[in-house]
This record gives C-alpha cells, sequence and structure tokens, in this order.
C-alpha cells in the first residue's frame, strides 16, 4: 500500500489461454502449519533489457494478492477454490508495460484458510509465482519463488484469527496499518526487516496444476450507503456505532475512506439484519456470530482507505465502531463484488413487478457466483450438484457462464467418492464430521447439470470430459436397487424431494421423486453414450431407464387418482411429485391430460425444488396461464410475496428467514425469457432456436436478451392500439430460427433470417 494505505490501482487481467510448465518451489513463511495464517513475500528482480513480453503465473493456497511494482495485478479472491490433490488453479497475465528496465519488485500477500471449513480444502500453505521474460535480443529469463525470495518479520495481518462463520469459510482480518512500510512495493526498500522465506511442505510436483478458467473476482459498482440513525441507547458503551445501507444485500465488502488517527481500531460489522436497537445483529443470516466483523488499525495518515478483500462476505448492513469522528455518505461505500464473468442477458416488459422480479433474480445469481456457484453468499458459500443445476437456468440464458458451470462439475468429479457418489458440496473438507454428508438425490443433478451445460454449449467435449462422472454415479444407484421392488432404496445421507420446508411425505424406503430423478439420469447418460459413440453403453442405460420407468409406474402410481404417491407408504400425492413425473413423461397416455388438469388446479404447494418443475410442465403442455399466475403471484408462496417485501434480493424460500440471497430461487429469470418472451432452443448450443412467446392479457410488451454460443439473440412482442401484435427478432449469424405464435385461436409460423426480422399480425 502507498503512504495513504489506499489500495494501488489494479493492472493486467488474467489470460486462461496462457499456460506454463511450472518449475518454480512453493514457498511459505515457516514449515509451521497455522490455520487463518497470512505471509508477505518480497523480491527485487533486474530486467537487463528491453523485453518483446513477460509473463506472470501464479497460484496460492488459499489466496494471494500480487504486485508489481506497486501496481496490483488482476482480480480479487484468487485462485478459485478447488481441491489442490486433484487440481490446483492459478492465474496468468502479461505484464510487459509492467516491467521497466533495471530493478523491479515483485511482492504478494498470501493467505492460508486451513481450518476445515465447508467451501474448500486444507490442503496447505503455500505461495507460487513463475516470471517469464523473453528480451528483444532473444534470450529468456525465468524468475520463479525459492528460498531467495524474503518474507515479511512482522505482519499488518495479525495471523490465527477467528473464523467469521460456524461453517469456518473466512477468517476476520484485523490489520494494522502502521507494520506495514508505504516502501515495502517498491525497488530500494531496505530488507532489514525480513527473513528468508521457507520452502513450502508441498513439493513441486506434488500438485496438479491448472490454469484457471473461470475469471477472477472483480468490483461491478462502489455503492455509496444511506446512513442509518444513531441507534437507541449506543452511547453508553462508548463504542459510537455508525450504521450504513448499501439498499439490498450485496456481495463483496465495505470500504472506508477516513481521515486516520494513529492508533484508532475502526471494527467493520455486517449483517442481513438490524436489532431492535437499529445496531447489527451478531449474526450470519440465521446462525449466531460474535465474529462477522473485520478491524483496521489506523496509522495516522491524513486519509486511510481499506478494504477487507482478502474473502467475499455478504450482508445488508454495515457497523462502523471505534471511529471518533462523524462519518459522511461517501466516506463508507460497499464493494458489490462477484465472479466477473459477463452479463449478457436482459427482459424488460410492461409490468414494473415482473421488470423487478427478474432483476433480483440476476442481482442474486451475481451474488452467489464467488470462485463457484454458492447457494448463498454468507453462511455457507458452498457449491452443491442441485443447487447449481436450478442456479444454471439463468446462469446459461443471462452469463457467460460456460465455464463456471463446467467448474462445478469438475469440482464434484474431483471429489466423487470410490463407491461414485459425491459429498453434499465441493470442494469440502469432507473428512471433517461437520461436513461429512451426503444427499443421494442431489447427486442424481449431477447428470442433469451435464446435459444442461451440453445444451447450452453445443459442445460434445462437455460430455466426453464429464460422462465417467456421471455414469459411475449412476451406477451406483443402479447397484442398490431393491431386488423385490426393482426401486432405489433409502440409502446413506440426508434425503431431500422438495426444499426448504417441504410437505412431500416421506414414508417407507422408496421415494418417487429419488426415482424419477434416477429416470431421467439414466436418460442422460445413454444419450451422452450415444453421442460419445459408446451404443453398446446407450441401449444398457436406455433399458435401465425403461425398466425403473415400468416399476415406479407399477409400485407408486395411483391409477384411480392419476397422481404419484410421494413415497412407498405415503397416502399423499404431492402436486410437485406428479408435475415431475408428468415432466419426465412416466404417466399412462391416456392419464397425462387428467393429471395435468389436476395439478394445475391445484393450490401451489411446491416449495423451490419442486416448482421449477411444476412450472416448466405447465408452460410446455398448454397451462402457460396457470404458469404465469405463479410467476406473476404477488402474495404468499412466490416470488412476488418477497419482493412485496421490499426483498431485492431472492431468499432461501418463501418465508421470511434464513438466507435472504439465495441463487436457486433465480430461476424466474429464465422462464420469463423463455415461456414470456418465448426465447428457447431447439437444438444443443442454439444452433436451432424458436420464437414462441405467451402473450398475457396483463402485458403490452415483452422483450428480452439470451446468449448463446452465436451471439445474442433479442426478441420481443408488442401490443398495438390497433390491437394487432408486433414481433421483433434479431437472430445471430449461423443460427437457424423460426417464429410461433399464438394468436386468436391460431397458430402462426414464418422462418427468420440472420439479422433483424419484424413482423406483424396485420401483416
Amino acid at each position: 500500500m502507498n503512504a495513504s494505505h489506499k489500495e494501488p490501482g489494479t493492472a493486467a487481467r488474467h489470460r486462461p489461454d496462457l499456460e506454463v510448465v511450472w518449475e518454480a518451489e512453493w514457498i511459505w513463511r515457516s514449515r509451521r502449519i497455522r490455520i487463518n495464517d497470512f505471509a508477505y513475500f518480497r523480491k527485487e528482480i533486474n530486467v537487463r533489457g528491453a523485453l518483446a513480453s513477460a509473463k506472470l503465473f501464479y497460484t496460492a493456497h488459499h489466496t494471494a494478492k500480487v504486485y508489481l511494482n506497486g501496481t496490483r495485478l488482476g482480480g480479487f479472491v484468487s485462485p478459485a477454490p478447488t481441491n489442490p490433490e486433484k487440481r490446483k488453479a492459478y492465474l496468468a497475465y502479461d505484464v510487459t508495460e509492467l516491467l521497466a528496465s533495471g530493478t523491479n519488485c515483485l511482492t504478494a500477500d498470501a493467505h492460508y484458510l486451513g481450518g476445515s471449513g465447508q467451501n474448500y480444502c486444507d490442503g496447505l500453505p503455500g505461495f507460487r509465482l513463475q516470471l517469464h521474460l523473453a528480451y528483444e535480443d532473444g534470450t529468456e529469463e525465468v524468475v520463479g519463488t525459492d528460498a531467495s525470495w524474503r518474507v515479511l518479520k512482522e505482519m499488518p495481518h495479525e495471523t490465527g484469527t477467528p473464523y467469521q462463520q460456524n461453517r469456518r469459510i473466512s477468517a476476520i482480518e484485523k490489520y494494522d496499518a502502521r507494520k506495514l512500510d508505504s516502501a515495502w512495493r517498491f525497488a530500494g526498500w531496505a530488507e532489514e526487516e525480513t527473513l528468508k522465506a521457507k520452502v513450502a511442505k508441498i513439493d513441486r510436483d506434488q500438485w496438479p496444476m491448472a490454469v484457471q478458467q473461470i475469471p477472477e473476482g472483480a468490483i461491478e459498482e462502489e455503492i455509496v450507503c444511506e446512513k442509518l440513525p444513531q441507534p437507541a441507547g449506543s452511547d453508553v458503551d462508548g463504542e459510537r456505532p455508525q450504521v450504513f445501507d448499501p439498499g439490498r444485500i450485496v456481495s463483496g465488502w465495505p470500504k472506508f475512506k477516513l481521515k486516520g488517527i494513529e492508533g484508532v481500531t475502526i471494527r467493520l460489522r455486517m449483517s442481513e439484519d438490524l436489532d431492535e436497537n437499529g445496531r447489527v445483529k451478531h449474526n450470519v443470516t440465521n446462525e449466531h456470530s460474535d465474529q462477522y466483523y473485520d478491524e483496521y488499525t489506523m496509522r495516522g495518515e491524513e486519509t486511510e482507505t481499506w478494504q477487507p478483500d482478502f474473502s467475499f462476505k455478504a450482508f445488508r448492513y454495515v457497523e462502523v465502531t471505534g471511529y471518533p469522528g462523524e462519518i459522511q455518505p461517501g466516506e463508507l461505500t460497499v464493494c458489490w463484488a462477484h465472479t466477473d464473468m459477463a452479463y449478457v442477458g436482459g427482459f424488460a416488459c410492461s409490468d414494473e413487478h415482473l421488470n423487478a422480479l427478474y432483476a433480483a433474480a440476476i442481482r442474486t445469481q451475481k451474488n452467489n457466483t464467488l470462485g463457484q456457484t454458492v447457494d448463498c453468499p454468507h453462511r455457507e458459500q458452498a457449491q452443491y450438484t442441485a443447487d447449481t443445476d436450478l442456479q444454471a437456468e439463468t446462469l446459461l440464458y443471462n452469463f457467460d457462464a460456460i465455464d463456471i458451470v463446467d467448474k462445478t462439475l469438475s469440482d464434484f468429479t474431483d471429489a466423487q467418492l470410490a463407491d461414485g457418489t459425491f459429498p453434499f458440496v465441493a470442494p469440502v473438507n469432507y473428512e471433517h464430521k461437520d461436513f461429512h454428508i451426503q444427499i443421494p438425490e442431489w447427486d442424481l443433478h449431477y447428470a442433469t447439470l451435464m446435459w444442461k451445460l451440453y445444451e447450452a454449449s453445443g459442445d460434445a467435449a462437455v460430455l466426453e470430459k464429464h460422462y465417467e462422472t456421471a455414469r459411475r454415479m449412476a451406477d451406483y444407484f443402479v447397484g442398490i436397487r431393491d431386488p423385490k421392488t426393482g426401486l432405489v432404496p433409502l440409502d446413506k445421507g440426508w434425503h431431500i424431494s422438495d426444499w426448504p420446508y417441504p410437505t412431500v411425505e416421506h414414508a417407507g424406503e422408496h421415494l418417487t421423486v429419488q426415482q424419477i430423478k434416477l429416470v431421467l439420469a439414466l436418460r442422460i447418460v445413454s444419450r451422452s453414450a450415444d453421442l460419445l459413440g459408446r451404443k453398446k453403453e446407450a441401449a444398457v442405460y436406455a433399458n435401465l431407464a425403461l425398466e425403473l420407468s415400468d416399476r415406479i409406474v407399477g409400485q407408486l402410481y395411483d391409477r384411480e387418482a392419476k397422481r404419484f404417491r410421494d413415497s412407498s407408504d405415503a397416502s399423499a400425492t404431492h402436486q410437485g411429485v406428479t408435475a415431475i413425473a408428468l415432466l419426465a413423461d412416466l404417466l399412462p397416455a391416456e392419464d397425462r391430460e387428467a393429471a395435468i388438469d389436476s395439478v394445475a388446479r391445484q393450490p401451489w404447494e411446491c416449495r423451490t425444488v419442486l416448482s421449477l418443475p411444476l412450472l416448466r410442465m405447465l408452460f410446455e403442455n398448454g397451462r402457460e396461464a396457470e404458469a404465469f399466475a405463479l410467476l406473476d403471484r404477488r402474495e404468499y408462496p412466490g416470488w412476488g410475496y418477497m419482493l412485496a417485501q421490499g426483498a431485492k434480493t431472492m431468499w432461501e424460500g418463501w418465508e421470511d428467514m434464513e438466507s435472504h440471497s439465495h441463487a436457486w430461487n433465480g430461476y424466474p429469470a429464465r422462464l420469463l425469457q423463455e415461456f414470456v418472451v418465448g426465447i428457447r432452443s431447439e437444438a444443443p448450443g442454439f444452433a436451432k432456436a424458436v420464437i414462441r412467446p405467451y402473450l398475457p392479457d396483463g402485458l403490452t410488451f415483452a422483450e428480452a436478451e439470451v446468449g448463446t454460443p452465436l451471439g445474442v439473440i433479442h426478441a420481443g412482442w408488442y401490443r398495438e392500439e390497433s390491437g394487432a401484435v408486433r414481433v421483433r427478432v434479431r437472430i445471430p449469424e449461423g443460427m437457424e430460427a423460426r417464429l410461433s405464435l399464438r394468436v386468436g385461436g391460431r397458430t402462426i409460423d414464418r422462418d427468420l433470417k440472420p439479422g433483424d426480422n419484424e413482423w406483424s399480425t396485420d401483416g
């Protein structure tokens, strides 16, 4: 940092197209392993002439910030988490423009968690860097980390601080600005206060290295917060709390820019909630925590700026204590930060409620893409297969998210257990008793997520890469079928048919939703095998899917009610159980329409997980009005109820409790684009598309953009004063597309050409 302790500007973007053969050592400040440890590294290098190119590569376990001559490289919270025993991510930059002839200075601040938390693997502490210099005279030079690097003896970051959450996913940052000389990051600094780095306990070839394919974290917006009234009774203890509100739940971190007062320690406490006196609660969503804060001790400069950005956090409110002066709006801001995936989608219509619903879903997806897809950005920050499967609905329509979703699949491949099943999240410290958990139904989402990624990308390499993992997972469930019933029994772990707080009846040994999800997985394995040229395997899994389908109908279907029972010993026939069975086309053909009608007429009892198949089934089976009514619903239960309570991000469930920024509830954005505007894929990778809109009576227009591998599709429909409907569509080059418009009791079909298309029912 410079003299005012303001973070220098960042430069150089991560280049996933650059790779390196690693030679450098892993280093750390000592051979001792400590939880929540930090290490500050430094190396001066000599550039002996004009450079043709300079490429820098680095990684750390768990994260690091790297500086070249005082300029910070790249983004935030890097590298992204993986299981290092299977795949350790590294970053790559072109730094040619940041080096000058003569002496240059490399510094790095590295952080090791090591507390057996929920969303990473402990591994070992280490930092690794390699700089490749190519001179204009044709010679080359490689600089790498080794024992010649220096480490700061007394660091500004305190080590061994408590974890901020019960799940141990981030550490309190306690930073004393007095302990870092402003010249540390620049050449010529005296090194008396340093020690020699130690070669870490990680062997050079111990961890397989892979260049990180997803973008780094980035700050999308620095939000100027509203300052709230002084909390009641807050002067009693002398803390003088000052509370700020960015207006919504945000992933990232707080930041201040204040007049420095030497020795003053500022505490930044965060939460989704305020207590009855207007102070920030001691919690991380629904879990108590006294540690959800960071601290900074001032150096005494005219202006001091700081942000605790070694990890992502998420919160609505920030409480500042310890600063004696009045903090003005703009002096305390919130940095909204997340993985820097390009946002390419959009939706707008004549109803501001639906626009707000779409915007809340998009904010929620951004909040929950933090180096991996996560369920919530504060309590767990953990990557689940089922959560990502639901998230992928909106992610793959609205963001350049192919690599993000592929990382989820790869992380679970790395975590797959010997029997083919998975831990409940990945990466994870699965051996720790707190996280030695499995959810069998969630395992089955691996196959549907793989297929979803294939359909979005059109790239068969997705199947080639992940097929064996999906096959091994499916084989496990096939192998445990009950020999009498042919159904999959209750097994290890925690069983979930719907969530949160579901009303599906779990009675008996066989859960209907689990059986249906296995059918879907087997079908996907069969189709994937066929596309990969494995014809015999394709036939085997297709037959297994047919056999299981027959067993499900024979033993779990109530032919009189024309509904599926929730489980083998249940009397209940939950709406969502029959909805997912209809979506999987499992009902007898003669009963199908009656079952659709029954489900459509029933009061909404699905929770988040089963509401997606419910809505898809309704939209795809001529019940658009009923599906749209649920999307547009303003009262409890539903997404509109959240908005009516002032929410600007999606909650974990319908209730106003627990997480209020939960990514799996963001799929309404996709449904608005896909069914109301009508942008739908008819071939993998959007090689073919159809625009088939649904025109609700209450809307006068709806338009959307959807990202595809061929480019962005834009489509919109507009009711004119004459009563005619006008449709405008822009189709990317290389895409085959058509319009299918249902108006006035008839369907109008038109071919669409690449570029702009416009058509009206007036002719």
